[in-house]
């Protein structure tokens, strides 16, 4: 019985063996048939042809030998080492110490790259956050300068305008790094949407008055329990959008159902395949590729703020006709997302 056991673990070491050799073997005979078909197709005399094959196949007998002594002793040393773990520990325990101490390996390097993320993100936000802030002063003595001057030419006019898109653009910055800080809080109080209104409306007064575009204001009677300032930021945000793509016609600010803001222009509008996607980050559209001033970050910041709030903000809109952002206050729960 244990004479079958030795030749059947002969039999496979053999066989384990010979499929090492397949490759090399079919090339010996395709080179074998390549040398008689050129021997056959020169008219040689057929002893060279078989004087050639016996010194290859002889060779070929030779690397094969190498191969399985080399062979041999591989399958020993597999078998000492089996031997060796067998006599220290059984294998499944020795398997699970192996992938227990590559899993906490893992997750030491896991904790390290996330800890290094974390203080890279933390000194880049600090970075640009200073940067935002040191920027602002420059911006408000271009603006004291322009206020200075009496004469109103069309130069001066336009400076005024790119100078409010400018601010837009610092604040929409800010506002974004303080969105991604989670830990920041938020003071709840009632909030009165007309005055919040009234303060905005004042504040693109001028892109109203040189761009001619009409304000319809209809009080909305509102008074909600929210954050103010991230109330005035969405209001702001939704009323740019309005003023970059209306070039004519009107602006109305008005409610609906009693807890409903909309904000509605008569400017470009948003194509059906655009509009599914224009809350996402970076995302502009035909439209904003068609404006110099688009970031594809506006919407983006305004869906995160009503998501902060919990409130419900919804566009609708029709390229060429204009464009309706509705500031949906209905919702009763009171949970608060960050």
């Amino acid at each position: 019985m244990e004479s079958d056991n030795k030749r059947s673990e002969k039999w496979i070491l053999v066989k384990g063996f010979l499929k090492t050799l397949r490759p090399q073997i079919a090339l010996f005979v395709l080179h074998s048939m390549i040398f008689g078909v050129v021997y056959f197709l020169t008219n040689q005399e057929s002893r060279i042809f078989w004087t050639a094959f016996q010194i290859t196949f002889a060779l070929f007998m030779l690397s094969i030998a190498i191969q399985a002594y080399f062979y041999m002793k591989k399958v020993e040393r597999a078998k000492r080492i089996e031997q060796e773990h067998e006599k220290q520990t059984a294998p499944n325990e020795f398997i699970s110490q192996v992938y227990e101490a590559n899993y906490f390996a893992l997750i030491d390097q896991m904790r390290s790259k996330k800890r290094k993320d974390m203080e890279k993100q933390s000194d880049l936000m600090d970075y640009f956050s200073l940067w935002i802030h040191q920027i602002k002063t420059p911006v408000s003595a271009m603006s004291l300068i322009l206020q200075s001057q009496k004469e109103k030419t069309a130069a001066h006019k336009k400076l005024e305008q790119e100078l409010i898109y400018l601010n837009d653009y610092i604040h929409l910055a800010l506002n974004y790094l303080k969105l991604e800080e989670t830990g920041k809080e938020i003071e709840i109080e009632s909030v009165d949407v007309d005055n919040i209104l009234k303060t905005v409306v004042k504040k693109y007064a001028i892109l109203f008055i040189y761009n001619k575009i009409k304000l319809d204001f209809e009080p909305t009677g509102l008074v909600v329990q929210s954050d103010r300032k991230w109330i005035e930021v969405l209001i702001e945000q939704l009323l740019s959008n309005s003023l970059k793509y209306t070039k004519q016609g009107t602006i109305r600010l008005y409610s609906r159902g009693g807890q409903q803001l909309i904000i509605e222009d008569t400017g470009s509008g948003i194509s059906p395949s655009d509009l599914p996607k224009i809350f996402e980050k970076g995302y502009t559209g035909l439209n904003g590729r068609l404006h110099e001033k688009s970031t594809g970050i506006g919407l983006f910041i305004s869906r995160k703020i009503t998501h902060r709030l919990n409130i419900i903000l919804n566009i609708e809109s029709e390229l060429n006709v204009g464009t309706k952002a509705i500031i949906d206050f209905s919702s009763e729960d009171a949970v608060l997302f960050d």
